[in-house]
């Protein structure tokens, strides 16, 4: 059975960003994982209950995901509303889907601060980024699931491709 992946939906262009919009990741091995029917898609922050559209959020003080799931930091909207808990609540229904799909990688959305990996925003809505995890990603890893960002597509192919 091939490996199966869990993608943040807004990649295959699913209108389930903050501003109602996709971020389609256009990339021949995401064409190739769907014609294998690999792809699970998922997005956290609609399955932690948050509406589409809503206020851009960020996790607060420069902190990170793991921070999150600590209880050390908080999820803020630029409006001041605390969505930590939706984030929380999206970020273990993403991990119990993968589960429930035998995902054992996913690929999700760099600057989320569910899905970023690699980088994420800083809470002072200014469009500062610094390393780390969002809330998704880090409950991801702590799950034992391999973490990919949408600009590590390659690196991802590559494990993939050995994993058959």
């Amino acid at each position: 059975m091939p490996a199966k992946i869990l993608i943040s939906a807004c990649l295959l262009g699913r209108p389930v960003r903050y501003d109602g919009k996709g971020k389609p990741l256009h990339h021949p091995a995401i064409d190739k994982w769907m014609a294998e029917d690999r792809l699970i898609a998922f997005c956290p922050e609609q399955a932690g209950g948050l509406p589409t559209p809503r206020p851009p959020a960020e996790v607060e003080l420069g902190l990170t995901g793991e921070d999150v799931l600590a209880g050390r930091a908080r999820v803020l909207e630029i409006t001041g509303g605390d969505v930590t808990a939706e984030f929380i609540a999206g970020a273990e229904r993403a991990v119990a889907f993968a589960r429930g799909h035998d995902c054992g990688f996913a690929l999700l959305i760099d600057g989320s601060p569910s899905c970023g990996s690699g980088f994420i925003y800083d809470g002072s809505f200014s469009s500062r980024r610094h390393p780390g995890a969002g809330v998704t990603a880090a409950l991801m890893r702590a799950a034992g699931i391999r973490v990919y960002s949408d600009r590590e597509v390659e690196a991802l192919a590559a494990v993939v491709a050995a994993a058959q």
